[in-house]
């Protein structure tokens, strides 16, 4: 056994449909953010930012609106000043000129929000933002033809510039994680949904402008990726298979290859996780509808020493 599951709470389902999560610890506390609509997709679609102190007892101390867009996928994150960071993209009515545009907002504590910013382009979603060296990477993912992805990274969250013009452009690519090693090495885990529905493994050194590509073999969704202490990286996905579930993985980077070594209690409408690493123990926010009504779960999950990659 190289993992265990020693907590599971439900966070909130008071929505109809709660998903999409993220989370990160700020100054002692816990931050959890999530989509919550009327449905998968629907127009009424805000963020909901909960906190919690002791990770067992949870508030709802904001929502993120913008009245007849749909905003969606929310990441939370930290910039090197100190102030927190959620991005998410507004999805347009289908009779908009512009399908998608991705927007930031800026916290000092967590509870009260800037107003929304515009970042990158119209229709590429700026998915999720990685800090590394005072610098934020993105991976942008064309909502309209060309499928294609884009690399970016800004200064100060607000101006993104192009880094790699066509990052990955096979078989419609779309949401990436990105980590980043010890010694600076860029990792990606990128989902694709064409006829080759396979996710890619990408690998740069800096300046990130040269990246090597891994088949991995698997469809997955919703990727988030965690460097932990140790030099392990833990991957978390939606998993496919006669249903939907939230999978925990062991990365390898030379092989390019996830193994999974938990599943989540999940099901159907499911994955989409935030990770962080606090006192040894593994914490995953991520939603799912097995219970019968999409909701939003916090899982703890201990980790034991094996022969995982490193």
């Amino acid at each position: 056994m190289s993992a265990q599951l020693i907590g599971l709470q439900k966070l909130w389902d008071e929505a109809p449909h709660n998903a999409f999560t993220d989370l990160i610890r700020f100054r002692d506390s816990w931050i959890c953010v999530f989509r919550e609509g009327s449905d998968h997709r629907s127009p009424d679609g805000q963020i909901r930012i909960l906190i919690s102190h002791d990770g067992a007892s949870w508030s709802s101390r904001h929502v993120l609106s913008m009245p007849g867009l749909d905003l969606r996928d929310p990441k939370i994150t930290m910039n090197p000043a100190g102030i927190l960071m959620i991005n998410a993209a507004a999805a347009y009515d289908s009779s908009a000129p512009i399908r998608h545009q991705s927007f930031v907002w800026f916290s000092e504590d967590g509870i009260d929000w800037s107003s929304p910013q515009k970042i990158g382009e119209p229709n590429i979603w700026l998915w999720r933002i990685k800090w590394q060296e005072n610098v934020a990477y993105s991976v942008g993912y064309r909502t309209v033809e060309p499928l294609i992805t884009r690399l970016y990274s800004s200064r100060d969250g607000i101006i993104f510039d192009t880094l790699v013009d066509n990052l990955f452009v096979e078989d419609f690519p779309n949401e990436a994680a990105l980590a980043f090693k010890k010694d600076g090495t860029a990792i990606c885990l990128l989902r694709r949904d064409g006829s080759q529905a396979t996710a890619k493994l990408g690998l740069a050194q800096f300046p990130y402008m040269d990246w090597r590509w891994k088949d991995v073999g698997l469809r997955i969704g919703g990727p988030q990726l965690l460097c932990l202490p140790d030099g392990r990286i833990v991957a978390a996905v939606r998993r496919y298979g006669k249903d939907p579930w939230t999978s925990l993985n062991w990365l390898d980077q030379e092989e390019g290859t996830l193994t999974e070594f938990l599943a989540l209690p999940s099901g159907g409408d499911t994955s989409y996780a935030g990770l962080y690493w606090h006192e040894e123990l593994l914490w995953i926010s991520y939603y799912s509808s097995h219970d019968g009504k999409t909701s939003i779960y916090m899982a703890k999950v201990k980790l034991f020493e094996n022969i995982a990659p490193r």
